[in-house]
């Protein structure tokens, strides 16, 4: 069975583009041109993978229309395209939920590759298990709630992809590269440094005020979970 996609992009030259593309690779591809018309499909239609312009016309942007996704449970990944490519645009569009970014202008195949990576993604969590645990530490997979203690931890979307994956990766030295690649799905960009706002994001709430510490830097080589330094 083919992939549902749904792509709101308003630039018709691109869209079309982008959707003959994909359908030429397998894809079924379901256009809206404006964020009014995305949101009806998303309320009324379900998709195996979202692919969303940050900027679009009318009071209905992209962001609006990624926090709407997973304001009803949808766990199907989003991928955003935007021209928009400061780390603050980054943190933003992954705090609402998006899984993955694109800076315009791109080439096709990347965004393909981007594309099958999350679909493949989506299609292994199935498989993980319902609770992560690490010294006092859990994470619950159904829920999307962390807990240390006993106390109940609020993160955020990406927060809690990028804990998860060093709980699944515990005690061994995790690289900025092998994050952006598994975390984010993007190759090592050298001039961003999300990776780094993020890990002070959540040692702010994973560690503060709890101990031992559990997340560290080794400088020069990357990051490890662990409850001793």
């Amino acid at each position: 069975m083919k992939s549902r996609i749904l792509y709101v992009e308003d630039e018709i030259k691109t869209a079309l583009s982008v959707k003959q593309g994909l359908e030429e690779n397998g894809f079924d591809v379901h256009l809206a041109g404006d964020g009014a018309l995305g949101l009806k499909l998303i309320e009324s239609q379900k998709f195996d993978l979202y692919i969303l312009d940050y900027i679009l016309p009318g009071e209905e942007n992209g962001l609006n229309l990624c926090k709407a996704i997973r304001s009803q449970g949808i766990l199907a990944p989003v991928l955003f395209l935007t021209a928009l490519d400061s780390t603050q645009d980054k943190v933003t569009v992954l705090d609402a939920g998006a899984d993955d970014y694109l800076v315009k202008p791109f080439e096709f195949k990347e965004l393909l590759a981007r594309i099958k990576s999350l679909l493949r993604r989506s299609s292994n969590d199935w498989n993980i298990s319902n609770i992560l645990s690490y010294a006092d530490l859990e994470l619950n997979m159904n829920t999307r709630q962390a807990l240390r203690q006993g106390k109940q931890i609020e993160l955020t979307a990406r927060e809690f992809k990028l804990l998860e994956w060093m709980m699944k990766n515990k005690e061994r030295v995790i690289s900025k590269t092998e994050i952006e690649k598994n975390v984010w799905n993007i190759f090592h960009d050298t001039s961003s440094n999300v990776v780094e706002v993020y890990i002070n994001f959540l040692r702010k709430k994973i560690d503060k005020g709890f101990d031992p510490k559990l997340i560290h830097t080794l400088i020069g080589q990357g990051y490890i979970l662990k409850s001793s330094e």
